[in-house]
Order: structure tokens, then C-alpha cells, then sequence
């Protein structure tokens, strides 16, 4: 009985594999998640073991796009099949400016832009276009020091600088004691909405590191 238990939970788990990637097709979902992440603090838990580029002193770095990902209203589909040819080197290299690197530019459109239905540089565009359109608070810019801040600080900061977002539209995210990300759900016209209830998840440390700009 047992033996065939272990098979009946593979059996379903296999088939909720396959029926979960036949429905991820490019195109098919509902909203976006614009994902920002603080570069130093990127660096401070990434960036810098790897000698990345954007780490480097006097690049001035704030809140750089890591990722335009669909989602639908519970989960989010990756990795989808699509038709669209990947982008050229010249491509993701011209997201450096806003992402911090070629390489992450290829990787969000590996995993999140074949999900979209757009081409390549459709998807670049948009995604930049995603980025102009919210205001990044001027005060973060200043930081010349690494702070120990609430979390809530950050997003009360986005809050003021953006009337058109509210609560439910924004979540601030922490890895390792340190502020991660700011998560802005769009819809796919790039406006503002409600993010789904998988989506949020604020972080709710008072003492947050938030890294000096480098």
C-alpha cells in the first residue's frame, strides 16, 4: 500500500507539473509585478562575490528594475513557450542602464518576458516604460550611509512621491536583514492596481539595513 501511494502522489505531482506548463502560454495573464531592487544591498548579498560591474564605486545606483513579471490572480507563470527569438547581445546590453547588467536582462526575459507574448525589444520597452513611470523618492539617492530604517519607511517614502499608488498596490520586501525590494503591481497598461493576495508580502522589520549608495 505504501508503494503504491508513493506512486499515485507521483502520478498526480507529475501531472499538475504538465498541466501547470501546458498552461503557461505566452500571453495568458493577468497583471504585472514591476520588481525594483536596492543595488547596494544587492551587492552586499550578491553583486560583489561575483565582481559584478554595477558593484563598482561611483556607479550611484538606487532602486534598479530586477523584473516586469506577468502574473495571474493566484501564482504566476515562467519559462513559457514562445516563438519570439531571444534578444541580441546589443539588446540586453542596452538595459544596463536601468538593470545593472546584460546578463539579468537576459535572464528576465528567459523567465518572465516569453511569458508576456511580446517580442524581445517589445518586452525591453515595456519594461522601461514600466520603470519611467513611477517616481523613485529623491531622498534615497542622498544616502551616504548605510541606514537601519523601518521597512514601512520605504514604502510610505514611494507612497508620497506616487498619489496614484496605495497600499494594497505596493509591497517592500527584506532578505537577510536587509531591505530587498520594492514590488509595484501594474496592470497591462502600466497602470497602477491592486496586487494579488500572493503578492504581498511586506516586510515588517523596524530595523532594516538599507546599504549607502555606492
Amino acid at each position: 500500500m505504501r508503494v503504491f501511494a508513493v506512486v499515485i502522489g507521483f502520478v498526480m505531482a507529475f501531472s499538475g507539473a504538465v498541466a501547470r506548463a501546458e498552461g503557461e502560454k505566452a500571453g495568458e495573464f493577468d497583471y504585472y509585478v514591476m520588481a525594483l531592487s536596492w543595488s547596494s544591498n544587492w551587492c552586499a548579498l550578491e553583486g560583489d562575490a561575483r565582481g559584478e560591474d554595477q558593484c563598482l564605486p561611483g556607479k550611484g545606483l538606487t532602486f534598479t528594475l530586477h523584473g516586469l513579471w506577468p502574473q495571474y490572480e493566484l501564482g504566476w507563470p515562467d519559462f513559457c513557450r514562445t516563438t519570439a527569438r531571444d534578444p541580441s547581445r546589443a539588446q540586453s546590453a542596452g538595459m544596463e542602464d536601468i538593470m545593472g547588467s546584460a546578463g539579468l536582462a537576459w535572464y528576465q526575459w528567459k523567465k518572465h518576458g516569453r511569458c508576456t507574448g511580446l517580442a524581445a525589444d517589445a518586452y525591453f520597452a515595456t519594461s522601461r516604460k514600466a520603470f519611467a513611470k513611477v517616481k523613485q523618492p529623491e531622498i534615497f539617492a542622498k544616502i551616504s550611509n548605510t541606514l537601519e530604517v523601518p521597512a514601512a519607511v520605504v514604502e510610505e517614502a514611494f507612497l508620497a512621491a506616487n498619489p496614484a499608488l496605495t497600499r494594497d498596490m505596493i509591497t517592500v520586501t527584506c532578505r537577510a536583514g536587509m531591505i530587498q525590494e520594492v514590488r509595484l503591481c501594474l496592470t497591462k497598461d502600466l497602470e497602477p492596481r491592486v496586487c494579488g493576495a500572493d503578492t504581498v508580502r511586506d516586510c515588517t522589520m523596524q530595523d532594516a539595513v538599507l546599504g549607502a549608495v555606492r
